[in-house]
């Protein structure tokens, strides 16, 4: 019996599909469910989301959001971390942070699964700086390194514990060292 290829869906229709847990992705007129996060992922997205927040939050400076869907440039991605600029934030008709954005993240931060793709969260990021992101970081628990990724540069791999992460400058605030990251994962 021969299937008929079936008709792809369009960014418009994968988002009025029902969320998934864990999240899918539309890429590339493609839908990729993200894997479920393990320990190292969930202990370290926290911890970031955490210290970012606790040095912009109350200045209104910036905003971090764990799993955040994003949709902008023709996909819809949901980083580990998305960070905000306080003022391009969305809101609905009360003043209250909006369920939707529809726009990319000033700061976007993937944390390496086991089982994921390198070259499709590294896709992601380069979506985000391409379309207006200031800094992506891809961090990966395995070998402990952090790839950064400037606007309109090369990446740059950092392993060496004393390594200090460059951040965004509406973060300026947030200092963290290689080994300070990969500290949070001790008991």
């Amino acid at each position: 019996m021969v299937k008929s290829p079936t008709k792809p869906l369009t960014l418009e229709e994968f988002l009025k599909l029902p969320e998934t847990k864990p999240s899918s992705e539309y890429i590339n007129g493609q839908i990729i469910q993200k894997p479920m996060p393990q320990g190292k992922h969930s202990k370290l997205q926290g911890k970031l989301v955490t210290g970012i927040n606790e040095i912009v939050e109350s200045k209104k400076i910036a905003l971090a959001f764990p799993e955040l869907r994003c949709t902008f440039g023709g996909r819809s991605i949901v980083p580990d971390v998305a960070v905000f600029a306080w003022e391009r934030i969305p809101t609905d008709e009360r003043g209250d942070v909006a369920n939707v954005f529809k726009t990319h993240p000033d700061w976007t931060i993937e944390i390496l699964s086991p089982e994921q793709s390198q070259t499709k969260v590294t896709g992601n990021i380069l979506h985000c700086l391409k379309n207006g992101s200031r800094l992506g970081w891809l961090i990966d628990p395995g070998d402990r390194s952090v790839l950064v990724y400037p606007p309109k540069q090369q990446p740059e791999l950092l392993q060496e514990e004393q390594e200090i992460l460059p951040v965004p400058d509406l973060v300026s605030g947030f200092q963290l060292t290689v080994g300070q990251l990969f500290g949070w994962l001790k008991l």
